[in-house]
């Protein structure tokens, strides 16, 4: 009998591992809900953008602003995200942010005229920007180093299958009234119930997150060793009291701070800021400026626009948000195996590539404005060829960015320092978005030629600052 003991106890042990990983996957998911919102909220106004600018009579530089506004709702949401997460902590924002996503989707729904369309997508912009922020410091924060990057990258896929979500959603809505400016239930135009229908998914979030802890770190930085004691040992499955005691001084070492972190903790010897800040930035500017956002906010209007039908337009559109979802699964498959700079390095080459032939097909391009068409084959190779951009965004800078921003930090500015960076993020998202219809305006071929110029310059900015994170502890990330 005595044989059977150390076999039992350690399957006893293997299942207590498997329900701790179950349970914290259940945490982090619950979290990364916050990134299906996010996807939600911004990739939603892609459907309606040719129907609000019918509505209200606007010209390329109006839509181009009522679709990009949100970001900036984004990027001041994402700046006071970090203060309030260390005030009041990870759960409570995120509640917070799951509110203001809720009265966003209603306002937006219900608007009379483009000034309060602006007013709410700005309001949805903040909660997707705390939730942009909370959600990746909160994940990093629960899980354990060895799968730190899978549960990190669950943002991303949140994110994408948002996306998804929202096109598909649109799609349906919009075929289902015979067109974006049709009439649909109630007597309100199928644009208006594309904006009305995430209210669910916000009230859904909203009420996950209140059955998730709170984050052992956060609740150390507070003294409440009692709390995060209970924390760590369900969350992470640690049993061993020394072994628990032993992580609480990590923690605690790591925080070295009894005060709010502030913006002047973030500040280094050379060009103000430390170089880990810098680091940050450029990643999530860079992440921008390679206009991925261009195809899920404005794939519709620029596949109709070159010769496709609304109804195949929108097609197009959920096909390449499919696309996106299973690349990202791919993503999470790799990243704790290569590491996140070798995604990285791959997505970037990948990206200067595909966008380049984008610019070459668009060149072929004739007439100008409502009047333009790409003939075949380059309809084709640029549909294609789009679709391969976003394939090499998805496994790489899509999920990579959002992992290497929750951890890459320590951990006594983590937060001050995200919230920094994404910041940094929506900012470069509303200069991409806003300026895209004066672009495309000049010449398609001009603005994705630009696009691949900053998929180039980001290969070159991986191979010289951004140093790998797999398997290192947050507790042993330096400034």
């Amino acid at each position: 009998m005595n044989l059977n003991t150390p076999s039992t106890s350690t399957n006893a042990v293997d299942d207590l591992g498997q329900r701790a990983t179950a349970r914290v996957v259940l945490i982090a998911a619950a979290a990364a809900l916050g990134g299906f919102l996010f996807g939600f909220d911004t990739a939603v106004i892609n459907g309606a953008v040719d129907a609000v600018r019918g509505n209200f009579g606007l010209g390329a530089g109006q839509i181009g602003f009522a679709v990009s506004c949100a970001l900036l709702g984004s990027a001041l949401g994402a700046w006071y995200a970090g203060p309030l997460a260390d005030r009041f902590g990870r759960v409570r924002s995120m509640q917070v942010a799951a509110l203001l996503l809720a009265l966003s989707a209603l306002g937006a729904g219900l608007v009379t005229g483009v000034a309060s369309l602006v007013f709410w997508r700005v309001i949805g912009g903040i909660g997707v920007g705390m939730a942009s922020v909370i959600a990746p410091t909160y994940i990093a924060e629960v899980s354990p180093a060895q799968v730190r990057g899978r549960l990190g990258s669950l943002q991303q896929l949140a994110i994408v299958l948002g996306i998804f979500a929202a096109l598909l959603s649109d799609a349906w809505l919009a075929g289902t009234a015979g067109g974006a400016s049709q009439p649909l239930w109630f007597g309100l135009a199928a644009w208006r119930w594309m904006f009305l229908v995430a209210v669910v998914p916000a009230l859904i979030y909203g009420s996950l997150v209140l059955g998730v802890p709170e984050s052992p770190r956060y609740l150390v930085a507070k003294g409440r060793l009692s709390e995060a004691r209970e924390v760590l040992r369900k969350v992470l499955d640690m049993h061993n009291e020394q072994a628990l005691d032993t992580k609480l001084h990590d923690i605690e070492h790591s925080l070295r701070s009894e005060y709010r972190p502030r913006l002047r903790d973030l500040r280094g010897p050379r060009l103000g800021l430390l170089p880990v800040v810098w680091i940050g930035i450029l990643l999530s500017v860079f992440q921008q400026f390679v206009g991925i956002n261009v195809i899920f906010y404005y794939s519709s209007t620029l596949w109709h626009s070159v010769g496709f039908s609304e109804a195949d337009s929108f097609s197009i559109t959920v096909a390449t948000s499919v696309v996106n979802v299973l690349v990202t699964l791919i993503a999470i498959a790799l990243v704790d195996r290569i590491g996140r700079k070798p995604l990285l390095v791959i997505g970037s080459t990948g990206m200067a590539l595909t966008l380049g032939m984008m610019a070459w097909c668009f060149s072929e391009a004739t007439g100008s404005g409502a009047s333009l068409s790409l003939p075949a084959p380059w309809n084709i190779v640029a549909l294609v060829a789009a679709n391969a951009y976003v394939v090499f965004f998805g496994m790489s800078w899509g999920p990579m960015v959002w992992v290497l921003l929750g951890e890459m930090f320590p951990n006594r500015i983590r937060a001050i320092a995200l919230a920094v960076a994404a910041s940094a993020q929506w900012l470069a998202n509303f200069a991409i978005t806003s300026s895209f219809p004066a672009l495309a305006e000049v010449g398609l071929s001009f603005a994705y030629g630009l696009y691949a110029l900053f998929a180039l310059l980001s290969l070159v900015f991986v191979l010289v600052s951004v140093r790998e994170t797999k398997g290192i502890e947050l507790e042993d990330m330096q400034g």
